[in-house]
């Protein structure tokens, strides 16, 4: 049993806990996932299946999909409705709907970003979290980030939705944060639906009740990567003992043998050749 398993997670579980359940549903002990979800979200979530946690690297790279509610009139310790209240300010009806457009249309393109302090990111072998656990200062760095597309779904007294298409390593808290603040109000995420992580969308997910009745089915490993170019060579040898590949490719790509079995994943070096990155067989 080797490939992608899709999950909808449900929220109130941590990535961790849905890993764990479907080594024990499904009896194997191999099983990682791309992409963390917070607990309190849910969605797509993408879990590799023995041999294939090996393309998890590869997964959690790509673009991401969400829909997201924003609160405002409450800044919270961890930007969601699990932390303290750190901040208030009653709503005031204040805000026209294209005040909001116009400051939601703001954030989209390349942009530096501050992540939440609770989050798993690690700061000298240590995750931030733990640093807010212990109440230690610690320096967060910007990291760049893209919103692709952000569209506003509704706005219903002090709760704004909208979807964002956005890149790898993108936090919607703080996203929802830093648009509450261009609308001068203290503000907090409430909800988080991820809808697609790379070319995976909800509608192909399973639940865990599926995955219990064995009412479930696994992408396989070719099917994964069908998003990168590939590449068929004729001497697999060159593949097992590492070597280069001459090719103009400028990405990724799947390497395959004349039988079409997945070899490898390669990457540009630089002078006109490809580099092993990860064997696959």
């Amino acid at each position: 049993m080797d490939g992608i398993l899709l999950v909808h997670k449900p929220s109130g579980m941590t990535s961790h806990d849905v890993v764990f359940k479907i080594k024990k549903l499904l009896h194997i002990k191999k099983v990682g996932h791309c992409g963390t979800l917070d607990p309190n979200a849910s969605g797509v979530l993408v879990l590799g299946i023995n041999k294939a946690t090996k393309l998890m690297q590869f997964l959690e790279s790509n673009d991401k999909r969400y829909k997201a509610e924003l609160s405002l009139g409450e800044a919270t310790t961890t930007y969601d409705s699990e932390g303290s209240v750190t901040e208030k300010k009653e709503y005031q009806n204040d805000i026209t709907l294209h005040k909001l457009n116009e400051v939601i249309s703001s954030f989209v393109g390349k942009q530096k970003q501050i992540p939440p302090i609770y989050s798993a990111i690690k700061v000298n072998g240590k995750k931030l979290y733990e640093y807010a656990r212990n109440k230690q200062e610690v320096e967060i760095k910007e990291r760049e980030i893209t919103i692709h597309q952000i569209s506003l779904e509704s706005f219903v007294d002090n709760k704004i939705s909208f979807t964002a298409h956005c890149s790898k390593g993108t936090y919607i808290r703080s996203l929802c944060i830093d648009i509450a603040a261009k609308l001068g109000y203290p503000g907090h995420m409430s909800d988080l639906v991820r809808l697609q992580s790379g070319i995976f969308s909800l509608d192909d997910c399973f639940s865990l009740e599926d995955v219990e009745s064995g009412n479930f089915k696994l992408i396989s490993m070719d099917d994964a990567l069908s998003f990168m170019p590939s590449l068929v060579i004729e001497d697999e040898e060159i593949v097992y003992h590492g070597k280069l590949i001459a090719s103009t490719y400028q990405e990724k790509v799947a390497i395959y043998n004349k039988e079409k079995k997945l070899l490898a994943v390669y990457e540009p070096n630089g002078d006109g050749f490809l580099k092993s990155v990860r064997g696959l067989w």
